[in-house]
C-alpha cells in the first residue's frame, strides 16, 4: 500500500510539472531614445512561481540575450508571511538590471531554475538604523549617501553633557567619490574625519532645521509647518539591488491640522535618485504639501555660490551650490503627480508643492551628485541629468512574460 501510494504521489506530481516551463522569457520595451542606465526590471514572483513551480529565491539564474549572468534579488517586504507549500507566498518581486544604451528600445532575458544554491551577490545598496550616532538613520547606494535624524538627537541634553541636540525632519546626503559602502565605516571612524575628504567622499551638506535634501512640510500659502525627527523606523529589503526602508514620523501642528507621516524609501543600485512614497495620515480635504531644500546647504566656512532651478516643465527643482574649497554639487527634487507644478519658498528652503489626500502615497524623487566623483562636472550637466531623470520617471518600462 505505502509503495502504491508513494508511486501515486510521484505520478501526480510529473502530471502536475508536465505543463510547467524550463524558463521564462522577460521582454522590456521602453519609449525613450536617451539612456537609461541601471534599469530596474521587477517581475511579481507569483509569475515566476507560476511558470517555474517551485522555484526557490536562491537557486535561479538571470541572463541577459548575450547570456552574461546577472545579479538578482527577491523581495520579502512581509516577513511575518507563512509558506507552507513552499511557494514563496511572501516573496514580492524578482528584481534585476539592464543598462539601456541610448536608441535602445528593447531587451530580453531568462529566467531558470539554477541546479545549485547561488551565492549572494555584492550588494551595492545598504540602510540601517544607527542608535550608536543617537538614532540616525542612513543609507547608500554605489553613487551617493543619505542619512536623516532619529530621536535620541532630539532629546534634552542631560546637565553637564556636550550631546547635541537637533529637532528635524530634513534628510542629509554623504556624498560618495568610490562604489563600496562607506555607511558602516565612516561611523566608525567618527565625526571628525568623515567631515574632511580623506579619499571616499565627504558629510559636507548642512540641514539643520531645514528641510534638507527632500524633506517634507505642509504648506499654507504663506508658512511651512514641519514634522519632528522619525520615531520609527522599518527595514523591508536591503540588497543586492534594491533596499526599502520606511521612516515614520509623529502627529504635527499645520495650521490647525495633525498630520502624520509614513516616508517608504526605495534605494536601487546605479541611480542618483531615490524613490520617496509619504502616506500623509490627517482628517478633512487634501493639503498641499511642500518637498524642499534648503537654500543654503553648504558646510561650514565654505565660500559658496548657490542657484535654483525651477523646471516646470521637468516637474523638478534643482540646486547647484558652486564652492571654493570641496568641489560643486547639485541636489533636485521631481515630484511628477504635479499636473502643473507650483513652487514656493520661505527663509530656508525653496520647495515644490503638490496635493496629498490622506492615506494615499504621493510620490516623489530626491537626488544628488558631485564634481567629485566625475560623472557630473558642471551645471549644466546637471540639468540635463535632471530632465532626462525626469523623463525615465514619466516613462516606465513595459514589461511582457512568456514561458516554455
Amino acid at each position: 500500500m505505502r509503495l502504491r501510494t508513494l508511486s501515486l504521489a510521484i505520478a501526480a506530481a510529473l502530471a502536475a510539472n508536465a505543463g510547467a516551463a524550463e524558463r521564462i522569457t522577460v521582454t522590456v520595451t521602453q519609449d525613450l531614445s536617451i539612456a537609461r542606465p541601471s534599469e530596474t526590471i521587477s517581475v511579481p514572483w507569483a509569475k515566476v512561481n507560476e511558470a517555474l513551480p517551485h522555484a526557490r529565491a536562491q537557486q535561479l539564474v538571470v541572463k541577459d540575450a548575450a547570456g552574461h549572468v546577472l545579479p538578482y534579488q527577491v523581495t520579502n517586504v512581509d516577513a511575518t508571511a507563512k509558506d507552507p507549500k513552499f511557494i514563496g507566498a511572501a516573496y514580492g518581486e524578482l528584481l534585476f538590471q539592464h543598462d539601456f544604451p541610448a536608441g535602445e528600445k528593447s531587451a530580453t532575458f531568462t529566467i531558470e531554475k539554477a541546479q545549485a544554491t547561488v551565492p549572494p551577490f555584492p550588494t551595492k545598496v545598504f540602510a540601517r538604523f544607527v542608535p550608536e550616532r543617537l538614532d540616525d538613520f542612513a543609507w547608500e547606494n554605489d553613487k551617493v549617501a543619505h542619512r536623516t535624524y532619529g530621536p535620541a538627537l532630539m532629546a534634552p541634553a542631560p546637565a553637564g553633557s556636550n550631546k547635541e541636540v537637533l529637532r528635524t525632519s530634513g534628510l542629509d546626503i554623504w556624498f560618495k567619490r568610490v562604489p563600496y559602502p562607506i555607511v558602516d565605516r565612516w561611523y566608525n571612524i567618527g565625526h571628525d574625519h568623515y567631515h574632511h575628504d580623506e579619499g571616499e567622499g565627504i558629510d559636507m551638506y548642512n540641514v539643520g532645521t531645514t528641510l534638507g535634501a527632500g524633506g517634507t512640510g505642509v504648506w499654507d500659502g504663506s508658512k511651512l509647518y514641519t514634522g519632528a525627527n522619525f520615531k520609527s523606523w522599518k527595514v523591508l529589503a536591503n540588497g543586492p539591488v534594491r533596499a526599502i526602508f520606511e521612516l515614520s514620523y509623529d502627529s504635527w501642528d499645520a495650521a490647525g491640522t495633525k498630520v502624520s507621516e509614513v516616508k517608504r524609501f526605495t534605494v536601487d543600485a546605479g541611480h542618483y535618485f531615490d524613490r520617496i512614497d509619504s502616506t500623509f495620515t490627517f482628517e478633512g480635504a487634501p493639503v498641499t504639501v511642500a518637498v524642499g531644500l534648503n537654500k543654503k546647504p553648504a558646510d561650514k566656512g565654505e565660500d559658496e555660490t548657490i542657484s535654483f532651478d525651477r523646471r516646470s516643465g521637468e516637474h523638478a527643482l534643482l540646486q547647484w551650490v558652486a564652492q571654493k574649497r570641496d568641489g560643486d554639487f547639485g541636489v533636485a527634487v521631481i515630484v511628477p503627480s504635479s499636473a502643473k507644478a507650483q513652487y514656493a519658498d520661505d527663509k530656508h528652503n525653496e520647495m515644490m508643492l503638490a496635493k496629498a489626500t490622506a492615506g494615499q502615497p504621493l510620490s516623489y524623487y530626491v537626488g544628488a551628485a558631485w564634481t567629485r566623483v566625475g560623472d557630473i562636472s558642471s551645471r549644466e550637466q546637471w540639468q540635463r541629468y535632471v530632465d532626462d531623470e525626469s523623463a525615465r520617471v514619466a516613462s516606465p518600462l513595459k514589461i511582457s512574460l512568456s514561458s516554455k
